[in-house]
């Protein structure tokens, strides 16, 4: 797939539904609700018409630690994309379980019905279908993130989501200050990337994404949430040996928390930025890009042609 042959989804119309589906974990109540008021109270910069809220984004519908059992979560998506009349679905939230649906979703059935997905870490899965299935989608916050509008220092969350999903032609971009590791340059390339952790664990199989990094001009990103440092950097070197990093244009390093420092490393960039240096990384590199597991979290479009410059004052990435 060349750097402009993703399909992007229609832009979402006035009278396009929106879905709240729950792929993975459990969602909390208090959230589901607070979700649905949002769209009662219709805040002015929220496109869409009515909200479909699936069983499986209810907690009356948990099973276990899961949202719903695998049949209802399949059932939900299914449904969900196959109506024309919805354009854009929405995941309660991550946690795990979106790799459970990965059997049942048949690429031609995806390409069938192209629409808005939104939804980060665990759901990096469905990304990669997605991606595989040469469909853009949204990394971005889930319900929550929508329901509290975090401000990731770019203005409200909510806001720079809708302005992405209502547009014919989606486009962002985001200018972040200078870190000590940062890699002066620029690149160009699709954007791709997501959870360190959930992206290996699809390796070798036919939704790797690193894999389809390795065919074509590629801006990566990562983050992480509760992974030891040493796991992470375990994670790197096989994008290492895979020869992903290599051949990268350009490196977005985004938010890891919840780690400890450990007799080797004092912070996780530390060692990132050691393990980049003594394998030659030469692409440019912005450190503590705002996408991960924070309130630093902003919208990207998985597949957009995007450039990544990075300079003394800082670092620029923004479609092309």
């Amino acid at each position: 797939m060349g750097i402009n042959d993703i399909i992007l989804p229609r832009p979402v119309r006035k009278e396009g539904r929106v879905a709240l589906i729950g792929p993975a974990s459990r969602i909390k109540p208090e959230i589901t609700d607070a979700f649905i008021r949002l769209y009662e109270e219709r805040p002015e910069e929220m496109p869409g018409g009515e909200l479909i809220v699936y069983p499986s984004a209810l907690d009356a519908n948990a099973s276990g630690s899961y949202a719903a059992s695998l049949a209802q979560r399949v059932a939900d998506f299914t449904d969900a994309w196959s109506r024309d009349d919805v354009d854009l679905v929405v995941c309660a939230r991550g946690g795990y379980g979106c790799v459970h649906l990965l059997d049942y979703l048949a690429p031609d059935f995806i390409k069938a019905h192209p629409k808005w997905l939104v939804g980060f870490s665990d759901v990096s899965a469905l990304h990669a279908l997605l991606h595989k299935c040469g469909i853009a989608s949204i990394h971005g916050g889930m319900a929550k993130q929508l329901v509290f509008d975090t401000d990731s220092g770019f203005g409200g969350y909510r806001k720079a989501f809708w302005r992405l999903v209502e547009a014919d032609a989606p486009a962002f971009g985001y200018r972040i200050g200078t870190h000590p590791y940062n890699v002066a340059g620029e690149g160009r390339g699709v954007l791709l990337g997501g959870n360190l952790a959930v992206l290996n664990g699809l390796g070798g199989t036919s939704y790797d994404m690193m894999a389809s990094a390795l065919k074509e001009d590629t801006i990566l990103f990562l983050e992480d949430v509760s992974e030891p440092i040493y796991a992470v950097e375990r994670m790197l070197y096989r994008l290492h040996l895979q020869g992903v990093l290599r051949k990268a244009r350009g490196l977005v390093i985004g938010q890891f928390t919840e780690w400890k420092a450990d007799r080797n490393h004092g912070s996780m960039y530390d060692m990132v930025h050691e393990r980049f240096e003594e394998w030659g990384v030469e692409c440019p590199v912005a450190f503590d890009f705002p996408v991960g597991h924070s309130d630093r979290n902003v919208p990207l479009i998985e597949g957009a042609a995007v450039t990544l410059k990075v300079d003394a004052d800082g670092a620029t990435l923004g479609s092309l």
